[in-house]
């Protein structure tokens, strides 16, 4: 029996998906990164119950951090974006969180920086308030210490294909650097949108992107770009022609970076059949439904897809890339971002 329903929740599922792939099915992935955060900051003094935590967000790590807050008797305050929608802004309500979205912006730019701005005056507001810095913290990365460990019981032994979003980095990276560092064989491909500064995509804008989550238009300092072996970068036309043959497939009902990293999962395993390929679907359709599932009629098939394999940036192109990573150019690599203070 669970504590409490976080620690339900977290848990994914282990499904086969055709042909020859397993998917790791979660509710919210991102309970692992706030759960095993807040759990290292109450066992090292950093905070203590009752202490409000902040961060923003685009909706996910909102609704895990609040769940871990409720969990664990601490405050939270979130500066969400405006992909927050209605079923979540009521549950973070009920739940006792706080929720400021900031003002509407069709550029992820424009709203990621808004959000880190707003940030930084709550924490000139409140010096007692603490930042969890998802998009910036290490600390991110302790909690799915735990699905390196389900994946290493379920899975075979043998070479293992990790594939799924970059995201703050606190996810593939983090869940194939502790199957590393176990012994095991890992090749990991990240999946990003076109316009993320993280591998170096800023320059080729997708309007339509409202998968933020994988990717930024400001610098992700807890990214290890080491860790990586392949990146995809998928635009908004194909993550969702991607999900919704995901779900006619398997009826697995997965957000649109689930159907980004089941193309790129089906793209390598074409490719090279060695191994287990393994890919995340990090949250469930439903926020999607309205600006992605309702256009399925619209879906490409997925036999017509293929990506432009590039050998640099400059050469990545809609509506679907790849490269092996790192660049055979050393100097198309992102620049190390300066470190992030503690407070802002």
């Amino acid at each position: 029996m669970h504590e409490h329903i976080a620690e339900a929740m977290k848990e994914p599922d282990v499904v086969s998906v055709p042909p020859g792939a397993i998917c790791l099915r979660f509710e919210t992935m991102k309970l692992y990164a706030a759960l095993g955060a807040v759990r290292h900051l109450l066992a090292t003094g950093q905070v203590r119950p009752g202490d409000t935590l902040v961060d923003s967000s685009s909706g996910i790590y909102a609704h895990a951090l609040a769940l871990a807050c409720h969990r664990h008797g601490l405050r939270c305050h979130i500066v969400g974006s405006t992909t927050v929608d209605r079923t979540l802004r009521v549950q973070l309500e009920i739940l006792g969180a706080t929720l400021e979205q900031v003002r509407p912006s069709r550029n992820l730019r424009l709203d990621q920086n808004l959000r880190v701005e707003r940030i930084g005056e709550l924490l000139r507001e409140n010096p007692h308030f603490h930042w969890m810095r998802q998009y910036h913290d290490s600390i991110h990365y302790l909690g799915y210490r735990d699905v390196a460990d389900l994946v290493r019981k379920e899975v075979p032994e043998g070479p293992l294909t990790l594939v799924g979003g970059v995201g703050t980095g606190a996810s593939t990276g983090a869940i194939a650097d502790c199957l590393r560092e176990a012994g095991r064989q890992v090749r990991l491909v990240g999946v990003q949108p076109f316009g993320s500064v993280t591998f170096g995509a800023e320059h080729v804008a997708d309007p339509d992107m409202i998968i933020a989550g994988i990717g930024s238009s400001i610098p992700f300092h807890n990214v290890r770009h080491e860790l990586y072996d392949r990146i995809h970068w998928v635009n908004f036309d194909y993550a969702m022609s991607g999900a919704v043959e995901l779900l006619r497939a398997s009826g697995i009902f997965a957000g649109l970076s689930a159907g980004a990293a089941y193309l790129a999962t089906l793209w390598e395993r074409e490719r090279s059949a060695e191994g287990t390929y393994v890919f995340l679907a990090a949250d469930t359709g439903h926020r999607y439904v309205d600006t992605a599932y309702a256009r399925h009629a619209d879906a490409v098939g997925v036999g017509s897809m293929r990506p432009h394999e590039a050998a640099a940036q400059e050469e990545l192109r809609h509506p679907w890339s790849a490269m092996d990573w790192p660049p055979r150019d050393r100097a198309q690599l992102p620049a190390r971002p300066e470190p992030v203070p503690e407070k802002a």
